[in-house]
């Protein structure tokens, strides 16, 4: 991390180059404070196609950002969901001059020297959905507040379990969290930390495999195929005669695979959490599977984004409601609010959406 000096003093020659457009980041950048044309290219970095929400994401910005009368060029990583391909992408972007470059970083700590690279040739630089970790030049974030994403799963966790077994005093839980070069991994985790550890403290949870820090519950690349093979280990060698209860799942597509294992060890489903409203969770909600999600509406988060690209055009600072320290600068961000969804509430809570709707009656 930059010392404090260093750090306040590159936020405030950033906000001095925001309002006036002073010299310091060349004519390019001059002009991107100041607004700039319509049928500007915006570029927009995604990872792979691994989940419904970054498929959907693609759409929404290809398709958003036409409407809106820019030039989209809106790439994903490759199907390793390498770093590289998105280093290479954000320098095309740069020599492209895109105005604004929208990033959903695949590693959020191996970007640092594109996005410098962006942000000195005149381009905004906003982290999508995934904090861009130990860069000054990130200028803005637009999210969901992840940390209250953890929260709200931890709290669906404690919740499902007094649900489903009324008689009992004590669980036996698992615990899972995302991948570690995602920034908001370890984020959901802490939320969710902070709720459940109490419990784990006074004996209501029993973390019976032991495993509950997050180097040991992790998911290298989100893959399903590793969460599954962990709870088939986990089974193997510690459920053999012991209940499973409930298991802290950071998505939807984690916690098909832990009900599969399960399903496939012959053990009665437990309550499992998730994350992101894909469809066949939300069709395993509703059958009673699953217990919950988190809906992180990707319609809303990419409006936000394009509601930030148009207030840039018109030389504006868009939109924001807090800071997120992302570890060498307080990131100016725009933080939407995550919904528990479940059996009990998702008529109401995707009563707008019009994939999801039909989903639950």
């Amino acid at each position: 991390m930059r010392k404090i000096t260093t750090a306040t003093m590159t936020v405030a020659a950033a906000t001095m180059l925001v309002l006036s457009g002073c010299s310091g980041r060349g004519e390019a950048t001059q002009s991107a404070a100041a607004g700039f044309d319509k049928g500007s290219t915006i570029g927009v970095v995604l990872p792979t196609k691994t989940s419904e929400n970054w498929v959907l994401a693609g759409d929404l910005f290809t398709n958003s950002l036409r409407d809106a009368g820019f030039k989209g060029d809106v790439q994903y990583a490759g199907a390793s969901s390498s770093v590289a391909d998105q280093q290479s992408q954000i320098s095309s972007m740069v020599t492209k001059g895109a105005k604004v470059i929208i990033i959903g970083a695949v590693d959020a700590g191996q970007l640092t020297s594109q996005v410098k690279a962006a942000h000195d040739a005149g381009s905004v630089v906003i982290s999508y959905d995934r904090l861009i970790v130990n860069s000054p030049d990130v200028d803005y974030h637009i999210g969901f507040d992840s940390f209250r994403v953890g929260e709200l799963q931890g709290q669906s966790l404690l919740e499902g379990l007094e649900e489903r077994f009324p008689d009992k005093k004590t669980y036996n839980v698992e615990l899972f969290s995302g991948s570690p070069d995602d920034s908001s991994a370890a984020a959901f985790f802490n939320g969710a930390m902070k709720v459940l550890k109490p419990k784990i403290d006074d004996g209501t949870l029993k973390v019976v495999s032991g495993q509950s820090e997050i180097k040991q519950t992790a998911t290298p690349g989100w893959l399903p195929q590793n969460a599954q093979i962990r709870m088939d280990t986990l089974l193997a060698g510690t459920y053999g005669s012991t209940d499973l209860d409930g298991v802290l799942s950071p998505n939807d597509t984690i916690a098909r695979a832990i009900i599969t294992s399960v399903k496939g060890a012959g053990k009665t489903v437990p309550v499992v959490t998730g994350q992101d409203s894909e469809v066949e969770s939300v069709k395993s909600i509703v059958a009673g599977q699953q217990y919950s999600t988190i809906n992180k509406d990707t319609r809303l988060l990419v409006k936000a984004n394009i509601e930030a690209v148009e207030a840039l055009a018109g030389g504006q600072k868009p939109k924001t409601n807090t800071e997120i320290d992302n570890g060498a600068k307080k990131v100016p961000a725009d933080l939407l609010t995550p919904l528990i969804v479940t059996k009990k509430n998702a008529v109401e809570a995707y009563a707008n959406d019009p994939v999801l709707a039909p989903l639950t009656k």
